[in-house]
């Protein structure tokens, strides 16, 4: 964010320090720490530039979650794939595979892999079953009055920030 808009954003500060932490969840037990550094620094590239793609195809995520655990969670996924090492699988699981960068040829990286695609489809099938039903309950989407008030004001009584949203403290409020 420094890089483009030339201040910085403690939001993306926060993002940052975050996205490292799930950058290197799925291999912290079997990586050297020089690659969990690797791991959260491409880790902090792939987020900022989903979030952009995201904004692009008008995909509505506003805190950022499917970026940052969704995609950079298969980044870590992918990543111990490459970079586990023999003497840290050894230690953690008993006859254990190593990453392909690391010498162990590539059985790590398709099981990985493999499990990137699975852990999807059963994530796709759920949520867009569970979106179906809410849509066709018509419980998917809010007004668009209380969506420019935001739903601290809406549903909790109360705004988190110091601004007036538009609706100057609706009636339908129940505190």
């Amino acid at each position: 964010t420094f890089v483009r808009h030339k201040a910085w954003d403690l939001i993306s500060v926060c993002n940052g320090a975050l996205v490292g932490f799930v950058s290197i969840t799925a291999g912290a037990a079997v990586v050297e720490p020089w690659a969990a550094i690797i791991a959260g620094i491409v880790g902090s590239l792939i987020l900022d530039f989903t979030c952009w793609l995201w904004l692009k195809l008008r995909i509505d995520d506003p805190l950022s979650a499917s970026p940052m655990h969704g995609i950079c969670g298969m980044w870590g996924v992918l990543f111990t794939g490459f970079f586990a090492t023999e003497a840290y699988v050894g230690q953690a699981y008993v006859n254990g595979r190593y990453g392909a960068f690391m010498g162990g040829g590539g059985h790590l990286l398709a099981c990985q892999i493999i499990g990137i695609l699975v852990i999807s489809g059963w994530v796709i099938t759920l949520s867009g079953t569970l979106f179906l039903i809410l849509k066709f309950l018509n419980l998917l989407r809010i007004s668009p009055e209380e969506e420019q008030a935001g739903l601290d004001v809406s549903k909790h009584g109360g705004s988190a920030y110091n601004f007036d949203h538009g609706l100057n403290k609706p009636d339908h409020v129940k505190i």
